[in-house]
């Protein structure tokens, strides 16, 4: 049996009258691919911030690497972050003034970690920009400055993988580029990983697609082909609320 990294049960999440997560259940195991997908509002998002330590919920519980979140202090709950779980985002949110080395650093200094040449290298190596470590972002296109990104999040060794639309900024070429790494890092390292998307294509990368409606899970789709996703999607949407 696959071991589970995530697990969430009964998850609720509410922004005053907006119930953003309501009573959500699910697992996510050792070196599988998932992406989250849905209507807007549907709360994709909300669940993956829950999922990685940046929002409280209201109820329930999330489990990484076998650590309830809800047991943790403000401080230990940074120190899993920093140490367990890995977060790309669709913006870059790479620091202009350092170089691509040092934004992949930054991780392991907050940490009070002394990065070692060596890890920083592998991280970038792992990303195919080991010839770019001493650009700075401006000097980078945005498929490098994902990737370095995505660097970042690994350098840690993280036991989770979450990404909030990484994709979403780039080109089609470029993200098909990202998205197979994705995938390499799943396939050969066996990195858990878990993305909210809004593109079927970049879903049918991934192992299963969790579907989520007004905050609910709505079914999943296991080795998904874009036009299934789509035509799911399509369904969803029409789904009265």
């Amino acid at each position: 049996m696959t071991q589970t990294v995530v697990r969430i049960r009964g998850l609720r999440r509410h922004y005053g009258d907006v119930r953003a997560l309501d009573g959500v259940d699910l697992d996510f195991g050792a070196g599988t691919f998932t992406a989250v997908m849905g209507p807007s509002g549907s709360g994709k998002s909300t669940l993956l911030q829950c999922a990685a330590g940046l929002e409280r919920p209201d109820a329930g519980t999330v489990t990484v690497a076998g650590v309830e979140l809800a047991d943790l202090s403000e401080r230990r709950r940074t120190l899993l972050r920093r140490e367990r779980i890995g977060f790309v985002f669709q913006s870059f949110n790479l620091l202009p003034s350092l170089t691509a080395a040092q934004n992949v650093a930054l991780p392991l200094r907050l940490a009070g970690r002394r990065p070692s040449r060596a890890a920083v290298r592998e991280a970038l190596e792992r990303v195919g920009l080991a010839e770019r470590a001493g650009h700075r972002p401006s000097q980078l296109s945005g498929g490098q400055q994902q990737r370095v990104a995505l660097a970042r999040a690994l350098v840690t060794r993280p036991a989770v993988l979450f990404g909030d639309e990484p994709t979403g900024a780039l080109d089609t070429t470029t993200s098909r580029q990202v998205l197979t790494l994705l995938r390499e890092l799943v396939d050969r390292e066996g990195r858990t990983t878990v993305m909210v998307t809004h593109d079927p294509v970049a879903a049918s990368y991934a192992d299963r697609v969790v579907f989520l409606v007004d905050g609910r899970v709505g079914g999943e789709l296991p080795a998904p082909s874009a036009a299934e996703v789509a035509a799911r999607l399509t369904d969803l949407e029409g789904v009265p609320c």
